[in-house]
C-alpha cells in the first residue's frame, strides 16, 4: 500500500514513524503491547500505519524521554498531563536516581538498591550474576520472587523500551534470572501437597519467567508442581493434566502475547479441561482478559498465589 507521508492527516508506515520520532521500531512495538499506545492501523498486508496525530504525540514523548522521564510515566499519560510535563511544571526524575526511585516504591526492601541495570548498561555480565545471587541469599527466595524481581523486571523492561538497553542485554538478564530460579527450585524438596499444579505457556508465548516465579512460590509451600516449559499445544496441556491428575493448570501471559488472542485461547483450553480442574492465568498479558469465565481465575499479582492455595 503506497502511503503519502507528507500530506496532513495521512498515515505513515513504521519506518517513517521511526525516522520522524526518533523512537526505534522495537520501542514502538513494545509500547503498543505494554501500554496500548501508539495505536496503529493496519494496511491490507497487516503492516502498521500510524496517523499523523500519533506521530506528533510520539515526538513529544521522545522529548520527555530525553529530559529524563520514564516510559511508564509518560506513555499512559493523558494529553493534558503530557503538556504539563512538557511545560516543566512537573520535574523529571533524574536519570541517575532511577534505581533508588524504583527501590523506594516498596517499603519492604528500602535498603536494597537495584544495581543490575547499571551492570547491564556497562556490559558487565559477571556483576549481574553476582548481584542476583547476593540479593537472593540476602532476602530469601520468596521475597526475591514477590518483591525484588517484579520491580527489577519493570525497571529493565522500561529501560529497553526507552532504548537504554539493547535486546541482547535484556535477554541476558532474563536468562540469568531463569537459571537462578531453576537452580533454587531444584534445591527445594519436591512438593507433595495439594493442589497439584501444572505450569506452562500456550503456543506463541515463549516467555517462561512468570511460570518459574509462580513455580518457586508453590514449591516453597510444598505444593506439587509439574512444569512443561513454554509453548505447549492446548491439547497436550489437557492430556498432561489428565495423565498427571492435576488440580490446577497455571498459564503465564507476557505483555508480548497478542491481546486479541488471549480470551479465545483461554476459552478453548477451558473447554478441553475437566470441570474440576481449575485454570489460573496471570501476567501482564492478562490485563485485557474478557472475564469472568467459569473455572478461570486471574492472578492479579504474585501475592494472589498464597490465598488460592491456602484459603482463609
Amino acid at each position: 500500500m503506497a502511503v503519502n507521508d507528507s500530506a496532513p492527516g495521512s498515515l505513515v508506515n513504521i519506518a517513517v514513524a521511526e525516522r520522524e520520532t526518533g523512537l526505534g521500531k522495537d520501542t514502538l512495538r513494545v509500547w503498543e503491547r505494554r501500554y496500548g499506545f501508539p495505536r496503529p492501523r493496519r494496511d491490507a498486508h497487516g503492516d502498521r500505519l500510524y496517523p499523523r496525530e500519533q506521530i506528533t504525540r510520539l515526538r513529544l514523548m521522545k522529548r520527555l524521554l530525553d529530559n529524563g522521564h520514564r516510559p511508564g510515566r509518560i506513555v499512559p499519560a493523558s494529553d493534558a498531563e503530557l503538556q504539563e510535563l512538557s511545560s516543566g511544571n512537573v520535574p523529571a526524575l533524574p536519570v541517575s536516581s532511577d534505581l533508588d526511585y524504583a527501590a523506594s516504591q516498596t517499603a519492604s526492601t528500602p535498603d536494597l538498591p537495584l544495581n543490575e541495570l547499571a551492570a547491564l548498561k556497562r556490559h558487565d555480565p559477571t556483576a549481574v550474576r553476582t548481584l542476583l545471587l547476593q540479593q537472593l541469599a540476602r532476602i530469601g527466595l520468596e521475597r526475591f520472587v514477590t518483591d525484588l524481581l517484579p520491580r527489577l523486571n519493570t525497571l529493565i523492561g522500561d529501560a529497553w523500551a526507552a532504548g537504554e538497553l539493547a535486546i541482547f542485554q535484556e535477554h541476558f538478564y532474563t536468562e540469568q534470572v531463569k537459571a537462578l530460579l531453576i537452580q533454587a527450585i531444584n534445591n527445594l524438596p519436591a512438593g507433595t501437597r495439594r493442589p497439584r499444579v501444572l505450569l506452562t505457556t500456550v503456543p506463541g508465548e515463549h516467555h517462561v519467567l512468570g511460570v518459574l516465579m509462580v513455580e518457586a512460590l508453590l514449591t516453597l509451600r510444598g505444593v506439587g508442581t509439574l512444569s512443561l516449559g513454554a509453548q505447549t499445544p492446548l491439547h497436550d496441556i489437557a492430556a498432561a493434566a489428565a495423565a498427571h491428575t492435576v488440580d490446577v493448570v497455571a498459564l503465564s501471559f507476557s505483555s508480548a502475547f497478542p491481546a486479541r488472542q488471549l480470551t479465545p485461547v483461554v476459552s478453548e483450553l477451558r473447554s478441553q479441561l475437566p470441570a474440576e480442574v481449575r485454570l489460573w492465568i496471570g501476567g501482564m498479558g492478562t490485563l485485557g482478559f474478557q472475564g469472568p469465565m467459569t473455572g478461570v481465575e486471574r492472578l492479579s499479582s504474585l501475592s494472589s498465589v498464597g490465598p488460592l492455595i491456602d484459603p482463609v
